[in-house]
């Protein structure tokens, strides 16, 4: 059979790649509430309110990362992911990590 004319057996390879995904969202997600609870639970300073603010975008952008690398999983043949939302998850978890340090010291 030719590549055009098979049919992809998926098996439980982009099922776990939505999971891998789904968990670093999940860790993202509680990265940003913990700063927005240390930040909001003592005095509010300009740049406790950066940090937030910066946390708050960082976590959306790696949200719709996500989001978009979940939904082109539930195709027959999923596009690799690009470079640039490689990077941009990067990134994000990068920038996450150092803003939740920035919010704790």
């Amino acid at each position: 059979m030719s590549a055009a004319g098979e049919t992809r057996d998926p098996g439980l390879q982009p099922e776990r790649t939505r999971l891998a995904w789904r968990r670093t969202t999940l860790s993202c997600t509680v990265v940003a509430v913990l700063a927005v609870k240390l930040t909001a639970g003592d005095e509010l300073t300009a740049r406790g309110l950066i940090v937030l603010a910066l946390s708050s975008l960082v976590w959306v952008a790696f949200l719709a990362v996500a989001h978009r690398r979940i939904r082109s999983l539930d195709a027959a043949r999923p596009v690799p992911l690009s470079h640039r939302g490689a990077l941009l998850a990067a990134v994000c978890t990068i920038a996450l990590a150092v803003l939740g340090a920035a919010v704790i010291w």
